[in-house]
């Protein structure tokens, strides 16, 4: 798990060797300070001249001018490292999950990815930082504050020996109980996230079904939940402070008390005051360097749980990879399925598509009806290799859709969803996600063909309006009418229609296939309807059931020898019929 995040330090290893560098020069002034103001003390009990005392003086200015230096450039070089640490951090997990398949995303929910990605990196970010600085300044403050005081205050210096397994005994007792609470917290937070997201998303639904208050008390359970785990572990954090006071004050007590009986009874020879002040303050930065190792402790158990969640992302393989010598050109939109069987979980009972057979000519139009859950969806994600066949093979052109350059085949195989996503930017913007450098003229062309010219143009900003997030602020049928458009963009050679025209009015569905049919006519055209009406047209139809292909053939050949498809057509047109 080191081994991998010490990966994401890159162009930042000079920032990250130069900071604990600092850090030692900074501690090591820092501790010889005392020394010298002990023998500045010492001086001036003795009647030292006042060119001694500016010696001292002097020596004292520099070296804390020293320290302090040292002390500001390792923090410049901790922040700078740190927070490049942090930014890589999060360019591999986004670009990780950008390469998951449909089968890795279902395994984390997107709430937690996204704590993943910004409470999970900011922690190990700030364990980052106090391991490259504090956790390097407090262990060498320790033993050089032993040192210096052992050497300055000989036996008395075994004050510490009492005072520091109490101290430490304690620090590491309330680690061990704040530890499994901050693990807790953070499966608690992705709940936390998703009660968020799900609000946010579906707002609309909510306040349709004035749900605000439900919606509030989901979120505050969720929310206490995760206040009171965080507050058992401030609590026993807490605690910290009046452990290190009674260390100090036991130490403030002791120190001086043996200091005094040595300095009277040995008349200055064995101990002078000013190794007593020494002494005094050595004391102070074991003590600090003690409670800053036990934060440090709790830090980085509470990040290392943060950590192997990062990690557990970045070490999960993409679950579809090109082959070591990809086919790069689709020939052409022909379609089969060969004995093809499907299911998401390689462990479940039953398959979600069975036994599918079919053989699609480039340019057909082919039309996809089914109830609710006949797996019509599944059927198509295969095309492009959203997931790959259990069983059997799928082709495009003649080639295994395993065998090909997985952007090739994509590029290739435009799908337009029923719930397609628009994103923050202009209209333009948005269509240019089919082709990058597709000029004004080739957008227009496009919109005339899908209907969208017209109402794009009703708005005065026209193609540089603004779409907000997801595409909150136009029509579903809009929505439907510009994805169609941005897929028309990339000139594939397979056309997806996924149910993609049921926001618009039967009139305008008629337009669109009427313009497909003709300014695309070698095309492959998959359309996925629950309108009759949108498919009856088609070269070929295909009737879904419970994952399989139960029938297939033209409107005329399915109205006479399938009960399904009979029935769908015989109540949709009865129902026009008594509307009318």
């Amino acid at each position: 798990m080191i081994k991998k995040l010490m990966g994401c330090i890159r162009e930042n290893k000079r920032n990250t060797i130069l900071t604990p560098l600092f850090m030692v020069g900074e501690v090591g002034l820092e501790c010889i300070l005392p020394m010298i103001t002990a023998k500045l003390i010492n001086a001036i009990s003795h009647g030292a001249d006042m060119a001694d005392i500016l010696r001292y003086g002097a020596i004292l200015v520099l070296m804390a001018i020293g320290s302090m230096s040292c002390g500001i450039l390792a923090g410049w070089f901790a922040a700078s490292a740190s927070a490049g640490f942090a930014r890589n951090l999060r360019h591999d997990l986004f670009a990780k999950v950008q390469s998951f398949s449909f089968a890795n995303i279902d395994k984390f929910s997107t709430s937690s990815l996204v704590t993943r990605l910004t409470t999970d990196v900011t922690n190990v970010q700030n364990a980052f930082m106090m391991i490259i600085r504090i956790a390097v300044r407090s262990p060498l403050m320790l033993v050089f504050a032993v040192i210096m005081s052992v050497n300055m205050g000989g036996p008395i210096a075994l004050v510490f020996l009492l005072v520091i397994p109490i101290l430490a005994f304690g620090l590491i007792y309330i680690a061990k109980r704040a530890m499994p609470l901050f693990k807790a917290v953070f499966k608690k937070y992705d709940r936390l996230n998703n009660s968020v997201q799900e609000n946010v998303k579906g707002m609309r639904v909510v306040k349709s079904f004035v749900r605000e208050d439900y919606e509030q008390k989901k979120f505050g359970a969720a929310s206490e939940d995760v206040r009171n785990d965080f507050t058992k572990a401030e609590k026993l954090l807490a605690l910290n402070n009046p452990l290190m006071l009674l260390a100090m004050y036991i130490c403030m007590i002791l120190i001086p008390l043996f200091s005094a009986k040595v300095i009277i009874s040995s008349a200055g020879l064995e101990m002078e005051v000013g190794d007593l002040s020494s002494l005094i303050t050595y004391a102070m930065q074991i003590l600090m360097s003690l409670m800053m190792l036990s934060m440090i402790f709790v830090m980085i158990t509470l990040s290392g749980e943060a950590a192997r969640r990062i990690v557990e992302v970045l070490d999960t393989e993409p679950g579809l990879k090109n082959p070591p010598q990809p086919v790069t050109e689709v020939p052409d939109g022909s379609i089969d399925f060969e004995n093809v069987s499907f299911k998401y979980n390689p462990e479940a009972a039953a398959y979600a598509l069975a036994e599918v057979n079919l053989h699609i000519k480039a340019g057909q139009t082919v039309g996809i009806l089914g109830g609710t859950g006949s797996s019509k969806t599944t059927l198509i994600q295969l095309i492009s290799r959203l997931y790959d066949t259990t069983e059997g093979v799928v082709r495009v052109g003649g080639v295994d859709v395993r065998d090909y350059d997985m952007e090739v085949l994509r590029n290739q195989v435009a799908v337009v969803l029923q719930k397609n996503v628009l994103f923050s930017g202009t209209i333009k913007e948005n269509l240019r996600w089919g082709d990058p450098n597709a000029s004004d003229e080739e957008m227009i062309r496009v919109c005339k063909l899908v209907q969208a010219h017209e109402f794009i143009m009703a708005h005065e900003e026209g193609y540089d309006r603004n779409i907000e997030q997801g595409g909150a602020n136009v029509s579903g049928g809009q929505k439907q009418r510009i994805c169609i458009a941005r897929a028309l963009l990339k000139k594939p050679k397979i056309l997806i229609l996924d149910d993609s025209t049921s926001a618009v009015d039967t009139r305008t569905d008629a337009l669109i296939r009427k313009a497909l049919r003709e300014q695309i006519p070698d095309t492959t055209k998959l359309i996925i309807a629950q309108r009759v009406a949108s498919v009856q047209d088609a070269d070929l139809i295909l009737v879904m059931d419970n994952g399989r292909v139960v029938a297939q053939g033209t409107h005329e050949e399915l109205l006479a020898s399938n009960e399904i498809y009979r029935e769908v057509y015989t109540s949709q047109t009865k129902g026009g019929e008594d509307d009318a």
